[in-house]
């Protein structure tokens, strides 16, 4: 069992007895979310979980019973309502980086995205600026992965790439979310502290909200960049909607998550066709799926970890697709293409795909991107692709690929 516990600090006292925090809301002071559901954030660890998650969603495997009893045992230290929280990394065989907070606060996500901006200008001075792989290994890794999914063992593979920067001065962690949050007001905010640095992003894609028995999705597959000028972005949006690469992509990760969902849901309701998401940067092919759990005794990780890694994120058939993007990609995705959120002790919580994300590292900063890739797909295009998105990141930095 997996768990380390540490003593019960005055914060977690303060939780006890109800009292709130004044002080102004810093998403680098701790685990940080916002969601349109609920967000929060934390101070100090009471026990952390580094159990993998490969036998999540067994309500009565080693990760579930080992959430089980760390949530208890914060309880009978004092903590009224424990959260756990933090990241589950792409293969769930590795460990996870999951912790109950001594002290948790309960924000309106208005009030982060309201806040003053006043650490949102200057930008990082490059000492260095690592592609992993550069472009030509990165085509050709498509084409490969082109040419696996015409053969019927293949619907679909994710591929990606990464940026490695070092920065002159040790990174801003604050300013760097402040900016974050402010370039994408809509995406889901996260901040994790780790061992070493943190994890951060803004992802725009929920992998799974429980609320009650009721349960929510929001898969994205299929994307296409955005056009400053309003016609042509119009038009860029309307051809994504027709378009039948992109609609088959989609249409996988829908079909690969009904298929596992089923057997767990008194209700699912998924539509037949996918409508528009939008970020500052990119349109996505968007599926909003909602359901009914058919076991009270299902919580949000039991889902997450059923659904995880969905199609969107790693491929069709998931063990085919794993397995050639292990042999494909030239790095260990580690918590990148992971899940991050909370869920509590009545199975309520939130897990968003660990995506428009990267790591920061005192003057080190890893940045993540990847894209789908079908039959029809084209390694230029991929290429573009993934530096879009790499650009959510870059932006935040005070960069621009």
């Amino acid at each position: 069992m997996d768990i380390a516990v540490s003593g019960v600090s005055g914060s977690a006292s303060q939780t006890r007895k109800g009292q709130q925090r004044n002080a102004p809301v810093s998403p680098t002071s701790g685990f940080f979310f916002t969601s349109p559901f609920r967000s929060l954030v934390t101070e100090g660890c009471f026990s952390r979980v580094t159990t993998p998650a490969a036998d999540g969603d067994n309500l009565q495997g080693e990760f579930q019973q080992v959430v089980k009893q760390a949530l208890a045992s914060a309880r009978r230290a004092g903590i009224a309502h424990p959260v756990l929280c933090g990241a589950i990394p792409f293969d769930t065989r590795q460990p996870s980086s999951l912790f109950i907070p001594q002290d948790v606060q309960w924000i309106e996500r208005q009030d982060v995205l309201s806040q003053p901006a006043t650490t949102t200008t200057g930008s990082a001075d490059i000492l260095s600026l690592r592609e992993l792989p550069l472009q030509q290994e990165f085509m050709q890794m498509v084409s490969d992965a082109v040419a696996a999914t015409s053969a019927p063992q293949l619907d679909k593979i994710v591929l990606s790439r990464l940026l490695e920067i070092e920065t002159q001065q040790p990174l801003d962690r604050h300013a760097l979310m402040t900016r974050m949050i402010v370039q994408n007001p809509l995406g889901y905010h996260f901040h994790v502290p780790l061992e070493q640095g943190a994890l951060f992003g803004a992802s725009p894609e929920l992998l799974l909200r429980k609320s009650g028995n009721q349960f929510y999705s929001n898969p994205l597959a299929g994307s296409a960049r955005r056009e400053r000028d309003s016609q042509q972005d119009n038009a860029v949006s309307r051809a994504l909607l027709s378009s039948s690469k992109d609609l088959y992509e989609h249409r996988v990760v829908t079909q690969g998550m009904q298929q596992v969902l089923a057997s767990r849901s008194r209700h699912l309701h998924i539509p037949d066709s996918p409508e528009l998401l939008s970020t500052p940067t990119l349109w996505h092919l968007s599926t909003p799926i909602d359901g009914e759990v058919a076991d009270s005794a299902e919580n949000a990780l039991s889902l997450a970890c059923l659904l995880h890694p969905t199609p969107a994120l790693c491929g069709s058939p998931m063990l085919a697709a794993r397995d050639l993007i292990a042999e494909l990609e030239p790095f260990d995705r580690g918590l990148f293409g992971g899940i991050v959120g909370w869920c509590d002790e009545q199975g309520n919580g939130e897990w968003v795909v660990t995506i428009r994300c990267g790591t920061v590292d005192a003057n080190r900063v890893r940045l993540f991107a990847g894209a789908g890739i079908v039959p029809d797909s084209c390694p230029q295009s991929e290429w573009r692709e993934t530096g879009v998105k790499l650009n959510t990141m870059l932006r935040a930095l005070g960069l621009d690929q």
